[in-house]
């Protein structure tokens, strides 16, 4: 084998890896939870459009099916903004209290629990019945919604606002709606709530859902004055506060939506820093203190909120247009803390005397569900696939989510089912590695060839190339090929990442023993000899964030370490000291990865090293691991005893 080469590939192929992982240790992997001030007296000002003016956008009208209901150009509409969720914001309500300050009616579904207030009509309280906040059976639901006047106030929110030069009245935050009948909301049997404004329109809201997360709102108004009336609906998402996300640069959370169904704007992902940090410097330009992005004419698509694992998304009329609104407000009014919303509002509606108007709109509140997700796309919310940030390998990331999620249903784990996709990985790049090999024993018996090119055109490194080129191409050689299959497998090893990194269906996923959650990191540590110690090291002052290595991960820069020592030493000590701290160095870096992505590189290197070896033996290849192990004396005179007793 021509060492000089190999050690060139092997060198390429490191570089490359620690490129790589220095990349996601600095953009991916270390979390940056936003920690944020708060201001210690209530802002006196307000906020442009905190009483219920914020913002104009414009949205698609479903005309009724009775009366005379038209369409006008949209104007001056507005949806009511961050003054609207300050009921006891100053004081910050826990929870219970905060939903008991509207009656309710219960929301029961499979995968959904919780209620809507009567108070403001808004879909305010949901909880996500199949999932858990942390991996003990006790362990509460998660929480998606929250009610106006909670810490974390978090709700949906659809009505009207009146026309440009209308006095029309219509229902707000403080409106108490009645309660057509009795009884919860389940995906057999819709409520329906109205509201008499004592002007002469009844307004009527009809809510639906699904067995999983898409709640429909149907809107309708009958005019029973002796005028006619224009009204525009609207919906919108709000959020109080600065919310807490995971920090991986590789996976979006924040404010979201596909503006266009067409493709004319497309993907918007937008962070909630970003937002905040224009508002706040408006604010020192003594401009109103919002950040906002407006997307005027928009047809279709979807808008909303997307964390790590959830999501709150409204989803407009597909027909018609609207003006949509992406906002942060720097101080909510009473809350004095960041608040952020998005919305939309639909084109005017004018309903003549004795007739009726009304529209019709969506919410997804839940869990980001690949199928789920996907089904709701393909039935007629285009491109809402998008919430699921697949990124620039989503081409390989989809289907090994595919092939992952079918060797899960055949093995019950989805531990296991890594294992097995790596099996597969391997096997796929077999033939690549097998091929990379033979071309470097090739190599090896070139060598006196080569030597002899090198001082026949010492004084002529051009020449000296075309001749070695012209060498290679007659034996079919590519010098190259040493490290073609790791930096093919570098894709594959991302959209891997990816997939543990933002499909919830590796949350809380356990494999064996300790690995509880294989989107997790290795709860396990050395640096308490794995819990037998009675402490916690990562509490340490100034290096406790340095003292945490799961057995995982240890086992991960083992089994690179050996492969890594089936290569010759380097004649250059300095590479050969690379080559030994490389391992040491991607063990640490690795530390904090999930669990899952650990286990398929740990057990990726394990296969690698077997398959390797079996290569370089098979083309007769120098094997140097036990003489780099210091045990190739040992390894002979077991030979010698074998043969003997033989």
């Amino acid at each position: 084998m021509n060492d000089q080469e190999n050690q060139k590939n092997m060198i390429m192929a490191i570089v490359l890896s620690l490129a790589v992982l220095l990349g996601w240790q600095f953009l991916f992997v270390a979390p940056k939870e936003a920690e944020r001030q708060r201001q210690a007296q209530a802002q006196k000002s307000t906020v442009p459009g905190a009483q219920g003016a914020q913002g104009t956008t414009a949205g698609t009208a479903a005309p009724a099916a009775t009366g005379a209901a038209t369409t006008a150009p949209l104007s001056g509409g507005s949806v009511p903004g961050a003054a609207s969720v300050t009921a006891a914001a100053v004081t910050g309500l826990p929870r219970e209290a905060a939903l008991a300050l509207s009656a309710r009616i219960p929301v029961v579904t499979p995968s959904l629990t919780g209620s809507l207030a009567l108070k403001g009509g808004r879909i305010d309280d949901i909880v996500l019945a199949k999932y858990r906040e942390t991996t003990k059976p006790d362990s509460a639901n998660v929480v998606l919604l929250d009610p106006a006047g909670s810490k974390d106030s978090y709700f949906a929110e659809f009505g009207w606002v009146a026309g440009v030069g209308q006095s029309v009245a219509v229902p707000n935050r403080d409106t108490v709606w009645t309660q057509q009948g009795s009884g919860s909301l389940t995906p057999e049997m819709p409520v329906v709530l109205t509201y008499d404004n004592g002007q002469g329109q009844v307004y009527r809201r009809t809510v639906s859902v699904d067995d999983r997360y898409m709640f429909t709102v149907r809107d309708d108004v009958e005019n029973k004055g002796t005028a006619a009336v224009v009204l525009q609906p609207y919906g919108k998402i709000f959020r109080l506060g600065m919310p807490k996300t995971t920090g991986y640069a590789v996976l979006h959370e924040g404010l979201i939506g596909v503006l266009s169904a067409d493709n004319s704007v497309g993907l918007q992902e937008i962070g909630y820093a970003d937002l905040a940090k224009e508002a706040a410097n408006r604010e020192k330009e003594k401009k109103p203190a919002i950040g906002e992005k407006v997307f005027s004419g928009t047809k279709g698509g979807w808008l909303g909120f997307t964390d790590k694992y959830w999501a709150a998304v409204l989803v407009p009329p597909a027909s018609g247009a609207y003006d949509a609104h992406i906002i942060a407000y720097k101080d909510v009014p009473g809350a004095q803390q960041e608040g952020f919303q998005t919305d939309y509002v639909l084109e005017p509606v004018t309903i003549a005397a004795g007739g009726a108007g009304g529209t019709e709109a969506r919410l997804f509140a839940g869990a980001k569900e690949v199928r789920t997700i996907n089904q709701y796309s393909e039935s007629g919310i285009k491109r809402f696939d998008l919430m699921i940030d697949w990124g620039w390998f989503g081409f390989i990331a989809k289907p090994m989510f595919w092939i992952l999620e079918r060797l899960y249903k055949i093995l019950g784990n989805f531990g296991l089912a890594i294992l097995a996709i790596t099996v597969l990985v391997k096997g796929i790049f077999f033939p690549l590695a097998s091929k990379s090999y033979e071309s470097m024993a090739k190599m090896k018996k070139m060598q006196p060839e080569m030597e002899k090119l090198r001082e026949q055109y010492k004084d002529d490194k051009q020449r000296q190339q075309q001749e070695m080129m012209k060498l290679y191409s007659t034996h079919k050689i590519n010098p190259a090929s040493g490290c073609l299959p790791m930096v093919l497998q570098f894709p594959v090893f991302f959209a891997l990442y990816k997939v543990l990194v933002l499909t919830i269906d590796m949350r809380h996923a356990p494999f064996i023993g300790w690995i509880r959650d294989l989107s997790a990191g290795d709860p396990s540590n050395m640096f308490n000899l794995f819990g037998l110690l009675p402490f916690d090291p990562t509490v340490v002052p100034l290096i406790g964030s340095y003292l945490h290595m799961g057995f995982w991960p240890m086992l991960m820069g083992v089994t690179m370490w050996l492969t890594m020592q089936l290569n010759p030493q380097q004649p250059d000590p300095t590479q050969q000291m690379m080559f030994n701290w490389m391992p040491v160095m991607f063990t640490f870096m690795m530390a904090s990865f999930p669990a899952g992505l650990v286990i398929y590189w740990a057990w990726s290197n394990l296969l690698s090293l077997f398959q390797q070896y079996y290569i370089m033996q098979k083309n007769g290849a120098d094997i140097h691991l036990w003489k780099n192990m210091g045990l190739e004396k040992w390894i002979e005179k077991l030979k010698k005893k074998s043969a003997a007793s033989s």
